[in-house]
């Protein structure tokens, strides 16, 4: 089992009382999910299966390109966390590593505050609150502009309050648990990068769900700002660098710091760091 220090790359072996967070032995209610065997095996498309049977292959090393990203797994069976790991953590390989697993809702504060990972695979359903309430106490590391933790939901459910639930909490993206390892370690990447990443029919609900919903009300200080500044204000407020955001939008690095400026006098706001504040918390990022 890992610690903040992360994992070795072996999947950990099952000696005894869980221990997902640091030093913090299992809660009863994980115990209790490991004595059901069928909710525990529910298997990201092979975990568990034969090598080369549905495992993550060279294909996807060659997408990773090289790069890297660290990865803490959330969920309350450990016999699908050990799955997960084993199926995409193998870093040489995938690209992903994998450093801290968490079971309930306190474990993955704990391990996501201290390890800092670029991505976390968050289950809905956790004892202590669930996903939602997870991305509730991480919204300061996700509003970090420099180091921004995203969390791409892995769950066995497919329902619409779920999806809805854990997006408008914050996270990037919604894959079930039926997505192939290969499709994983993909999602994982494209979540790093800042793209919404989710199985096809589970797009379709959030398309519904934003579409049914009455208009938001007008908000004076977002009307101040030109289409330009609001996409410059979006990338800021993701972290990206003003070379990145030049690059992105085909413009110079000067006229980045130009349009900053404009959003920052606009909002009456000191710095990036109260932009990306402000951007979060009217879900713009």
């Amino acid at each position: 089992m890992s610690d903040v220090n992360g994992p070795t790359g072996q999947a950990p072996a099952p000696n005894g009382p869980e221990d997902a967070a640091v030093g913090t032995a299992g809660t009863g209610a994980e115990a209790a999910t490991e004595s059901t065997t069928g909710a525990a095996a529910e298997s990201v498309a092979g975990v568990g299966a034969p090598t080369g049977s549905t495992a993550v292959g060279a294909d996807a090393t060659a997408a990773a390109g090289g790069r890297r990203v660290r990865v803490v797994l959330v969920d309350d069976h450990r016999m699908f966390r050990t799955g997960v790991q084993a199926e995409i953590g193998e870093t040489e390989r995938t690209g992903v590593e994998v450093v801290g697993e968490a079971a309930d809702v306190d474990q993955a504060v704990t391990v996501i505050t201290a390890t800092r990972p670029e991505v976390v695979l968050l289950d809905v359903h956790l004892p202590g609150g669930g996903g939602v309430e997870v991305l509730r106490r991480c919204a300061p590391l996700m509003a970090d502009a420099r180091q921004p933790v995203r969390f791409l939901a892995l769950s066995v459910s497919d329902a619409a309050e779920d999806v809805i639930g854990v997006i408008r909490g914050g996270a990037r993206g919604y894959v079930t648990k039926t997505i192939t390892g290969t499709d994983l370690v993909d999602s994982v990447f494209r979540v790093q990068d800042g793209d919404a990443v989710f199985s096809p029919r589970l797009a379709g609900f959030v398309l519904d769900a934003f579409a049914s919903t009455d208009a938001p009300p007008v908000d004076e200080d977002l009307d101040r700002l030109t289409q330009r500044e609001r996409e410059v204000l979006r990338l800021i407020a993701r972290g990206y660098a003003y070379k990145e955001i030049a690059k992105q939008l085909f413009i110079s690095v000067k006229t980045v710091e130009s349009h900053v400026s404009a959003v920052l006098r606009k909002l009456q706001l000191s710095n990036r760091h109260e932009l990306t504040r402000w951007a979060t918390a009217r879900r713009l990022v």
